[in-house]
């Protein structure tokens, strides 16, 4: 018997279909001889702390040990994973079949995650049968047979699994280690705060908050403009003044703010004859849109609708799993294999039958036209997002997937249109010594923007205003006349607010954000902090636990933001760090570096991290400074490291618990050394095991 285990009923059900139920069991059906069952996505989750630090640790009110610096760092010799609550019943369902199974499919969704969730399960009831992969991007019943036509050898993709196993344990001591570490910092700075710290959530926070006291920080400073109606004699166009290098009145960014000077100039030319100095025409051509990877439908829907990151990629999930209308869409390439153009009139045929308001679309669309979308040299392990050959109904969808369907089917019958053409035409004006420029665009062919001219104009970015403009037929030395010039009066704007999308692409070009120029080449080689799949939830964490949060489309930081990011380390927080990890895992995804190599290095980070919040002192939220704490005073009451604070009458001293508000022991400073004998008890029960 061949078993399939899908990372989720939906894709069971796919598979299913695709070779034919004969019969359904509980949790699982049958296809002849072979039989498909599914996961919940990750069946099986880490140990908690409290699995791997000593018995004898106190534990609070709620039973959870508490917090102490003497357990830090917590790094497992042996990794626990424990099977969730909800996907027990389940679990025991694929353990049966597996034991009865001559042959496994791992039918994971084709990525790290979906690599390891479904390798986990095999690895906790120690399957050792053959292994077959499962590998598509899409659920409809065409790419299924593909797939199943084409499975491959389980261990080929095990540098996947790796990979995920690498972040989720780097996660694992990144985040429980250091949040702990820095929240008992902070605590014996007198804050109550939850200093949360994650290997990608930091550096993003971090991102949010710079911008944000950017902006804030932003004086705007006043400049000038001059722009000059020429006087041709085939007709009068706008152009705009240019300074010489040698110009007064400049500042050091070439900005014109020399009121006096400004005037001089406009007065200066009105009414002067001149001549064209440069005139150049050029035939351009632009192609194609790129099909969608995940960073640029988010942008996208973000600008338009203001739809939150996670708002997208749940609603590209949902075309993908659901509906069956698109493909898979956690993916960072834009790009399409060359393969799958010949499935063009075929999918354009369901693009029609799902979408017949756009049936006049459909038919001008020559699937004979190949774009630069459709390149194998550009394709990584998924494609760009598009529409399937399934030939759905539209009538059960949101107004948020329509939305969202429509970005998508739009883009990709762009590309069997021809190529927008136009004429590019650029003027250089001499009066009275002085240069302006001028440019104008005429379109010859309209090409793909046909798709788009009446449905999208936020596709139109690259139409700049200043080339809206029809320049008369000229030719260099014809003379001119300024028969009107002004100034204008401009200031500098401050950085824009981030949006879900825009904050996405930032952690996808995190290198726009480094200055050292090696780390800035590094990281633009790279792929940025987070996943395709994993920035949607990190931006939905941070606002849960309310470090940002959305006014309108633009995301900002809280209070609660800005002192989490104040009290942690530059080295915590910076996306070189977190960039370098995610290239590590990529190593590790392709074979070219070892898992325990990783996370050796991630163990040695983590001691030295809390070895320097254990011991130095470190700004907190509210500008107090955690005390050290002692190795050799312990606290009577919980063992914890005893801290000597500043008493408020100069000179003297008083020992506290480090393990403050978990335990309030307080001592008596003698001598520099505390006084048992004079200790103060207080309930050592309030500090909650969150992460």
């Amino acid at each position: 018997m061949r078993l399939f285990i899908a990372e989720k009923p939906s894709v069971a059900k796919a598979i299913a279909e695709a070779l034919g139920v004969t019969s359904k069991g509980d949790g699982y059906i049958e296809c002849g001889t072979d039989k498909i069952t599914w996961c919940f996505g990750h069946m099986l989750e880490q140990a908690e702390p409290d699995e791997y630090t000593p018995d004898d640790v106190p534990r609070n009110k709620a039973g959870k040990k508490i917090w102490r610096i003497e357990e830090l760092p917590i790094i497992p010799e042996t990794w626990i994973l424990r099977p969730k609550d909800d996907a027990k019943k389940q679990l025991a369902v694929i353990g049966k079949l597996i034991k009865e199974a001559g042959e496994i499919v791992n039918a994971g969704d084709p990525d790290r995650e979906g690599q390891l969730l479904v390798d986990e399960v095999l690895h906790h009831f120690k399957a050792n049968k053959p292994t077959r992969r499962f590998w598509v991007s899409a659920q409809d019943t065409v790419t299924v047979k593909r797939g199943l036509a084409a499975l491959k050898e389980n261990n080929t993709y095990r540098g996947w699994a790796d990979a995920a196993r690498g972040r989720a344990r780097a996660d694992w001591l990144i985040g429980m280690n250091l949040s702990r570490a820095y929240t008992l910092r902070a605590q014996r700075g007198g804050s109550r705060a939850l200093l949360t710290v994650g290997r990608v959530q930091t550096p993003t926070l971090a991102l949010v908050v710079n911008r944000d006291r950017e902006i804030e920080a932003f004086k705007p400073v006043p400049y000038h403009t001059i722009r000059a109606a020429i006087q041709h004699e085939g007709g009068t166009f706008m152009a705009a003044w240019k300074a010489k290098e040698d110009q007064a009145g400049l500042d050091s960014e070439g900005r014109l703010v020399d009121t006096a000077v400004a005037d001089a100039l406009v007065a200066s030319i009105k009414g002067q004859p001149g001549s064209i100095a440069e005139y150049k025409q050029e035939a351009k051509k632009q192609n194609q849109p790129l099909a969608f990877a995940l960073s640029d439908i988010t942008v996208l829907a973000s600008n338009k609708y203001g739809y939150s990151a996670e708002d997208v990629l749940n609603t590209c999930q949902s075309l993908y799993e659901t509906h069956k209308l698109t493909s898979y869409p956690r993916t960072d390439c834009a790009y399409l294999p060359e393969s799958q153009h010949a499935d063009a009139a075929n999918v354009l045929d369901a693009v029609k039958h799902v979408n017949p308001e756009l049936a006049g679309l459909v038919d001008a669309a020559d699937p004979r036209i190949k774009s630069k979308t459709w390149n194998d040299s550009k394709i990584t392990a998924h494609h760009g997002i598009v529409p399937t050959m399934h030939k759905g109904n539209k009538a059960g969808l949101s107004e948020r997937e329509r939305n969202i369907y429509e970005l998508i089917v739009r883009a990709y019958i762009a590309q069997f249109y021809p190529l927008h053409e136009y004429m590019q035409t650029t003027v250089g004006v001499d009066v009275a010594g002085e240069t302006f420029a001028a440019s104008g665009k005429v379109v010859t062919k309209n090409g793909w923007r046909d798709v788009y001219d009446q449905a999208d104009e936020d596709t139109d970015k690259e139409q700049d205003d200043s080339d809206s403009q029809r320049l008369p037929t000229m030719k260099q030395g014809d003379g001119v006349t300024c028969t009107d010039a002004s100034r204008k009066d401009s200031k500098t704007k401050p950085p824009q607010r981030f949006t879900e999308g825009t904050l996405t692409r930032a952690m996808e070009n995190i290198h726009k954000f480094v200055a050292d120029a090696e780390h800035k080449k590094m990281l633009r080689e790279g792929d940025g902090i987070g996943t395709s799949a994993t920035r949607a939830s990190i931006i939905a964490e941070l606002k849960r636990r309310e470090f940002l949060e959305t006014k309108g489309k633009q995301i900002i930081s809280t209070t609660l933001g800005r002192s989490v990011i104040d009290a942690l380390p530059e080295v915590v927080k910076s996306p070189v760090l977190t960039a370098l990890y995610e290239r590590m895992l990529k190593g590790i995804e392709q074979g070219t570096a070892e898992l325990a190599a990783f996370i050796t290095k991630q163990e040695s980070f983590i001691r030295d991290q809390v070895a320097k919040a254990n011991t130095g002192a470190v700004s907190i939220a509210g500008g107090k400074e955690a005390a050290p704490v002692s190795t050799l005073h312990k606290c009577m009451a919980c063992g914890t490291g005893l801290s000597r604070r500043p008493s408020k009458k100069k000179g003297h001293f008083w020992w506290g618990c480090s393990n403050y508000p978990a335990c309030k022991q307080t001592y008596p400073d003698l001598k520099g050394r505390p006084d048992y004998s004079k200790g103060r008890s207080g309930p050592a029960d309030s500090t909650t095991d969150k992460e």
